[in-house]
């Protein structure tokens, strides 16, 4: 818990950064902070037993692994004797604490911790993760935030994860609250130095706003809210403020609130202040120091002592131990391992070059682009090609020496920072495959098929003679055919005209035995008889006469259908000869030849249409 409500004071120092603020850092991990909180997300049985919280924490690990960040686990040791009382009131210690050992509520004796407990358990089964990957756990005397406390103050780390806010108290600079992984993750981080700047408060004032407020150790002041305390301990100073508490305990409190309603508390009401363990008056200087030794000097490893030097070596990253592991506690595949944390270990192994490349150009080793910095060897083999993840700008990339990955993904800018001269290399082969697809100036349609291909030129004229070929010959059936109709009609009209003017000059046309009805089988009646010369009344009120039927004769009917005939597998053997041409074509000219022969099959069906009319 830390101090109570002090992240609400340090709310306005809050700042929020992206992930890659992490990059190329090293950073200490209060390990019990981060398995509560990932036990909190989902505390289902399904949950636990599928072990959700440690599939969470194998994420962190990758993730911060990918950026460069050196981790240093830290897991809380025995607990201290001052903050045993609390600790049994928070987690009830039939379940933490391994034995009662007789404590009494005055000593000051710290209790081990129940190894066999569930969560006991979560914290070895990370501690084992972790192992696999490289990461060695720390384990704290007691307080495992002190402990990374102490490692931030001695500049062994740069920044702690941590969501006790007593850390300050304990001495840290730096501190990451939350971490937040995924598309547009970050980090939420407070600073000492802001807090100062910003609030007016250092080390010392925090000590003792948890005199006040309460924390781990301490109760603190009945009925005082926050900022009075705050107003309280910046009226009296950061230098000052220890020195004074110590001397006076927190009497000062009762001066500087209403003098009414700070008199001392009579017999039966509550205190003003209360120390753990006993209800002694506020004045109870010796519990008071025994609560600032506890944050100042807290009980950890020292910086220089093998224990720490060894958590801050470097261990290699086991493979078969990690796949072992994950299929021991996820049930994956050696596969499913492997695509989850080999990107991950290249992109590091990426960034580490890139920092050798940056600091052998900070010492003057300047080379040309195209040659390696320095002479590591370049992890990276070449760009595949370029990619866009969650709208940054990336490369694809095959690697060196790396077994079990071919190629992943990785920012440009770490690309451009480690090895230039592969992004040069990736560009010219980029140009010499646009200037290989670079189309020629373009050319007519009857030229740029005659160059394409000397056989095509060949079939397409053929092809085109042939049509013309097939148009003469239609149009002069037709012509033939409409030529032999119009005689046929001329000459009935010729003989019909004939007899009827000899019928008509015949002297004896009274006598004649031909009569009326003889006249009439050559379509003329009395009307017509009577008044030919005359001009020719039409009726428009009665209806139009019924089209009288063509009469063909059986003989052209007969050569119709032969031409037709003729004409149908002419027609039959263009279109093969166009769909051959067109499967012929290559790649490029498909699109265009296809369009051609639908072209001609639309021309070929309109003549037969206007033949068959």
């Amino acid at each position: 818990m830390g101090v109570k409500y002090l992240w609400d004071v340090l709310e306005p120092c809050k700042k929020r950064y992206p992930l890659d603020h992490l990059q190329n850092k090293r950073v200490c991990v209060d390990l019990s902070c981060w398995m509560v909180e990932l036990h909190k997300v989902n505390q289902s049985y399904c949950a636990t037993k599928e072990k959700v919280y440690l599939r969470g924490f194998f994420h962190r690990l990758r993730a911060l692994i990918a950026l460069n960040c050196s981790i240093i686990l830290v897991s809380d040791g025995s607990i201290p004797g001052i903050k045993v009382p609390t600790y049994r009131r928070r987690l009830k210690a039939r379940f933490e604490v391994a034995d009662d050992g007789g404590v009494q509520p005055g000593k000051q004796t710290s209790l081990r911790r129940n190894m066999g407990s569930e969560f006991s358990c979560m914290i070895k089964e990370a501690k084992v993760i972790a192992s696999t990957l490289g990461i060695l756990c720390l384990d704290g005397v007691e307080e495992a935030e002190a402990q990374c406390a102490l490692l931030n103050s001695e500049n062994l780390c740069d920044a702690c994860f941590s969501s006790d806010s007593d850390i300050f108290l304990f001495g840290a600079k730096t501190v990451y609250r939350e971490i937040c992984l995924g598309e547009g993750g970050y980090v939420v981080c407070y600073e000492m130095e802001d807090i100062q700047k910003k609030l007016g408060l250092g080390r010392n004032s925090l000590i003792a706003l948890a005199l006040l407020l309460g924390s781990d150790y301490s109760q603190g002041v009945r009925g005082i809210r926050q900022e009075e305390a705050c107003g309280i301990v910046r009226s009296i100073g950061e230098n000052v403020i220890l020195e004074k508490v110590s001397s006076e305990g927190l009497s000062f409190v009762k001066n500087m609130r209403n003098s009414k309603k700070q008199a001392r508390p009579k017999k039966g009401t509550l205190p003003l202040v209360s120390i753990n363990g006993s209800n002694h008056d506020p004045e109870g200087v010796q519990q008071i120091k025994e609560v600032i030794d506890a944050f100042m000097n807290p009980k950890c490893h020292k910086a220089d002592s093998n224990t720490v030097s060894r958590a801050l070596a470097e261990f290699t990253f086991q493979r078969t131990n990690l796949q072992e592991t994950c299929h021991q506690f996820f049930e994956w595949p050696s596969e499913k391992t492997d695509e989850y944390i080999l990107p991950k270990i290249a992109e590091r192994k990426l960034r580490r070059y890139a920092i050798l490349q940056s600091r052998s150009t900070e010492v003057g080793v300047n080379r040309p682009l195209h040659k390696p910095q320095v002479p590591e060897k370049c992890p990276v083999s070449e760009i595949i090609k370029t990619r866009k993840v969650q709208g940054r700008e990336c490369f694809e990339v095959s690697w060196n020496d790396l077994e079990g990955l071919e190629a992943s993904i990785v920012p440009a800018d770490l690309v451009e920072r480690a090895c230039p001269e592969k992004i040069i290399e990736f560009k010219e082969k980029m140009e010499a495959k646009k200037k290989k697809k670079k189309p020629k100036q373009k050319q007519s349609k009857s030229t740029e098929r005659e160059t394409s291909s000397p056989t095509k030129a060949s079939s397409l004229i053929e092809l085109s003679l042939q049509l013309q070929q097939i148009d003469l010959n239609s149009t002069s059936t037709l012509a033939i055919s409409t030529m032999e109709e119009a005689e046929q009609e001329k000459e009935q009209q010729k003989s019909k005209k004939h007899d009827y003017l000899r019928l008509i000059d015949s002297p004896a046309k009274e006598n004649s035995s031909i009569g009326w009805s003889t006249i009439r089988r050559f379509g003329v009646g009395p009307s017509s008889y009577s008044f030919y010369p005359e001009t020719e009344v039409i009726d428009l009120i009665s209806p139009c006469p019924e089209a009288r039927s063509r009469n063909v004769s059986r003989m052209y009917q007969e050569q119709k259908s032969h031409e037709q005939k003729c004409l149908d597998h002419k027609l039959e053997n263009v279109i093969e000869l166009s769909d051959s041409e067109t499967e012929d074509d290559d790649d490029d000219d498909d699109g265009e030849h296809c369009r051609k022969a639908r072209e001609l099959r639309m021309f070929l069906e309109n003549i037969r249409k206007d033949v068959i009319l």
